[in-house]
């Protein structure tokens, strides 16, 4: 039998799900978290065969012993992982430590975790990118910023999502970028694009191939979203375009993804663009090596007919799938920001779409920086259809 320790399985609170389906194909789902086994969700608690309470998750000397005592128990540890950005150079240092190999060791973080080392993987896939300048003094920034014009953006080099990130306007935004920014931090100063962000979202088998492949398209930039305190929305596609699929299965080649969930982001040009293309064309934006973010698994799911959470085990377990995706749908996300006075409140926006609605909750604070305080997903045939969802759930009394 196979043992699959599994890092903080209770956030997302959506994770339980990989983990029955992992208990379902019949591994040992050993789980590693700091929350105390009473109040994990009881479904969590059926699909883990053992769980293991550290103090923290901050402390790698307790997760450490954690991982040593699940191989002193049930032997060797075939697989590790958490699924989460937050944790994938830990994962990647506890599977150095025990000599597992099915993922990415110590030596291979830099090159996914870093945006400006991403840049060379996403030209060897034939992708354009965005000129950039690690931020280092206020000539210097001066001197790119000649180079590129503004506006640009400013963000972590390491960094998820939105977090911390600057955008630039003019020469007094960048003075007070060096005056305010973090120096702990290292940053990346990129040309602005104007763009959409659409992603290439995958499970990869240990070929390099894909299994399971879809996609969103982000209405409302992430950077808006977080620093203007907006609504959340991004859709999954119905039908994945032939460009992405083709930039996608480039990516993961050039970055030698084996047997992982990923989350693939690119620019799909608003305008032309001098050194990045033509209108529509695609740049490459960020790689990240775990499942898209929050609920978006869920989205999967409804817009698919499918089970990504079964499609993902069954990678893990047999490195194939017989799971059949069903008929497609346009699936809208729509994350409403708490203190905005909308025309409908969120009961009468789930009554007039309870046909259409398959999911609607609070989101956890954690990750209401980025998708908002109350959530809506609901599916939909036709894009127009779908526009006419987020009018309506973002319309506010002026």
């Amino acid at each position: 039998m196979k043992n699959f320790v599994f890092i903080s399985p209770n956030f997302p609170t959506n994770y339980w799900k990989f983990c029955r389906q992992l208990k379902n194909n019949g591994l040992n789902v050993l789980g590693i978290g700091d929350q105390p086994y009473d109040e994990l969700k009881p479904e969590l608690k059926d699909s883990l065969t053992e769980y293991y309470k550290v103090s923290s998750m901050e402390n790698y000397d307790e997760v450490h012993r954690a991982v040593a005592f699940f191989i002193h128990k049930y032997g060797r540890i075939d697989w590790l992982e958490s699924n989460n950005e937050y944790w994938l150079v830990r994962d990647a240092q506890l599977r150095t430590d025990f000599n597992i190999t099915s993922g990415f060791q110590e030596k291979d973080m830099d090159a996914i975790k870093y945006k400006s080392k991403m840049k060379k993987n996403f030209k060897k896939a034939g992708l354009p990118v965005a000129r950039y300048h690690i931020a280092d003094n206020l000539p210097a920034a001066r001197r790119f910023m000649k180079k590129v014009g503004y506006p640009a953006v400013a963000k972590p080099d390491n960094g998820v999502g939105a977090e911390a990130t600057y955008k630039l306007t003019c020469d007094e935004d960048l003075v007070n970028f060096f005056e305010t920014y973090d120096k702990n931090v290292t940053y990346i100063m990129e040309e602005y694009v104007n763009a959409t962000v659409n992603s290439y979202d995958a499970i990869i088998d240990s070929n390099g191939e894909p299994i399971f492949e879809n996609g969103n398209v982000t209405v409302l930039s992430l950077m808006d979203v977080v620093n203007d305190h907006g609504n959340s929305i991004y859709y999954q596609q119905k039908e994945l375009p032939e460009d992405i699929v083709k930039a996608g299965r480039a990516t993961v080649k050039a970055f030698g993804v084996k047997s992982r969930f990923v989350h693939l982001e690119y620019f799909r040009l608003d305008q032309d663009q001098e050194g990045l293309g033509k209108e529509g064309e695609l740049v490459g934006l960020e790689v990240n090596m775990r499942p898209p973010g929050g609920f978006t698994p869920d989205l999967h799911n409804f817009s698919c007919s499918t089970d990504v959470y079964k499609i993902w085990a069954d990678m893990i377990a047999f490195d194939k799938t017989d799971l059949q995706q069903g008929e497609q749908f346009y699936c809208a996300f729509m994350g409403r920001r708490d203190g905005k006075n909308f025309v409908l409140s969120h009961e009468e926006l789930a009554e007039k779409y309870k046909a259409n609605m398959k999911m609607q909750e609070r989101i956890p604070d954690a990750l209401s920086g980025a998708m908002g305080n109350q959530m809506f997903v609901a599916n939909f045939s036709t894009k127009e259809e779908m526009d006419q969802f987020y009018y309506d759930a973002c319309l506010c009394h002026e």
